[in-house]
């Protein structure tokens, strides 16, 4: 029964009860089969017949417990992890069970991302997969198996004695199974190693087996710390904008994007506009190193014995990480921010700013405003993590067919809306943050903690207080995100990169 669910061709997708209604007459215009193969018009109804055999109880809903018997009788053996994944998966309205739309709409998206995973590990093209390209998929994930392991795999999916498997024979073996993501959706859809706003608090990427063993994985860190040096470079004057608007800006001081730019070059020259410029790109470096680093070491605390791990806990492993990463730069974070308010004369360089504040304000001064720049990383870390998968996994489910690559200005469109929402979260935070750095460089400022700033701004200004410098940093955003890539896939041929 299972076997003879769906259509043996493999140009489209069941049609619905209505279309199938309506195309009774002429099954050639629904299938390219003709209906032949997939019984036509009468898909549906095969779908149905499954899902009756599965709803053991006959209570119109398939939970774990039905899926468990139900597939027992049609000889596939699930265990609970994996039926709980399918139930998960499918269950739209959350009530433990999948009613029979939700079963077809579940088996529609599932057979989407196996079609991927076949066109990954059916490396000829041929369509169909053998044991070398088994052997090859595997070794790829960092898995080692022989060629007679191989075959011992392929025999319990092979179904007409070609020891090959081809699309039906993979599709009908894997139905009802859930799929994880696949390492080409890693490859091609790298989203903080690549784009660079200014502010390094995303989850870091997942690499494949493959690139951490070969070596690529740092590559891709290089080249994205060169881009994200590039694009910082690119797009300074705003981000000192931005810094200057968030400390000096109120209602009895309202500063423009053109009049702060007029009043940076009057006072400093055109050169002003990129102070605090080389600290911010300097940091990159360690940053990432540490981030990355750190991100390694969690994963393994988190306990996960997959090659990639679940969101949730790409969020906790990611903001950890950020925040140790941060925790270890902090100072330089601070060095920048005086850096970009000084004025003419004030320092002769980063090392004079360091030893200034030493001497003024202690060690304590390296760390003023470490608590909201903390607390700022889990609403950008988690909303912008979101957002980005969200608009991954929508585009992957409608649009990818062939290939899990979107092109790069869907890439771009992703990881611009993303980066967009996780900082539109997480400003407030920043902007206190930034004010708390910048105390001791206004003359006679009194100490303030976290909570009485936000409570000075909120009746001084109103929550519009809070989102001060916001225009000039939303301004940068595409610059940064659009350099960075360009800068980033040209230094991935310089380092050799492999591209798949």
């Amino acid at each position: 029964m299972v076997s003879s669910v769906l259509c043996r061709c493999v140009a489209s997708p069941p049609p619905d009860a209505a279309a199938a209604a309506s195309s009774a007459s002429s099954p050639a215009s629904v299938d390219p089969c003709g209906g032949a193969v997939c019984g036509g018009p009468d898909h549906r109804l095969r779908l149905w017949s499954l899902f009756q055999t599965l709803d053991v109880n006959r209570d119109g809903g398939l939970c774990v417990n039905d899926l468990a018997v139900g597939l027992r009788r049609l000889g596939l053996h699930r265990t609970e992890g994996e039926l709980r994944k399918i139930v998960q998966a499918g269950d739209k309205d959350l009530d433990g069970q999948l009613d029979f739309e939700e079963f077809v709409h579940y088996l529609q998206d599932h057979e989407k991302k196996l079609r991927l995973v076949f066109k990954s590990l059916d490396k000829k093209n041929d369509g169909r997969i053998d044991s070398q390209e088994i052997v090859q998929s595997l070794r790829d994930l960092g898995v080692k198996i022989s060629e007679q392991q191989a075959e011992k795999i392929l025999k319990s999916m092979d179904k007409n004695g070609t020891m090959t498997i081809d699309w039906n024979e993979w599709r009908d073996y894997h139905l009802l199974h859930p799929v994880e993501n696949i390492p080409e959706i890693i490859l091609y859809w790298k989203h903080s190693t690549i784009f660079d706003v200014g502010e390094n608090l995303t989850v870091p990427d997942e690499f494949t087996v493959e690139e951490r063993q070969t070596g690529m994985w740092w590559r891709h860190l290089v080249a994205g710390g060169g881009a994200g040096a590039v694009s910082r470079t690119c797009t300074a004057p705003l981000d000192r904008l931005k810094v200057l608007m968030q400390v000096h800006a109120s209602r009895s001081n309202n500063m423009c994007i053109v009049g702060g730019f007029t009043q940076m070059i009057r006072e400093g020259g055109a050169r002003s506009l990129w102070r605090g410029n080389g600290i911010n790109v300097i940091k990159i470096a360690p940053e990432s190193a540490i981030k990355f680093m750190a991100y390694e070491q969690i994963k393994r605390l988190v306990g996960s014995d997959q090659e990639t791990l679940r969101i949730h806990e790409r969020l906790v492993a990611g903001s950890l990480a950020g925040a140790i990463a941060q925790s270890s730069i902090y100072p330089m974070e601070v060095l920048k921010t005086r850096m970009a308010l000084r004025k003419t004369g004030q320092y002769s360089g980063m090392l004079d700013c360091a030893r200034k504040i030493l001497a003024r304000e202690g060690m304590a001064a390296f760390y003023k405003g470490y608590v909201p720049n903390m607390l700022g990383i889990i609403p950008y870390a988690g909303i912008d993590l979101a957002v980005y998968e969200t608009l991954k996994n929508a585009w992957l489910q409608r649009y990818a067919v062939n290939s899990a690559d979107p092109g790069v200005f869907v890439l771009l469109a992703c990881g611009t809306m993303s980066s967009t929402c996780g900082q539109l979260a997480s400003y407030p935070l920043a902007l206190v943050r930034t004010r708390m750095q910048a105390q001791a460089s206004i003359e006679g400022a009194p100490e303030v903690t976290m909570s009485s700033l936000f409570k000075q701004i909120l009746r001084t200004e109103g929550a519009f207080g809070l989102y001060r410098g916001l225009a000039p940093n939303f301004m940068k955003v595409i610059p940064a995100v659009s350099i960075s890539y360009v800068v980033y896939e040209n230094l991935k041929i310089t380092l050799g990169v492999q591209s798949r």
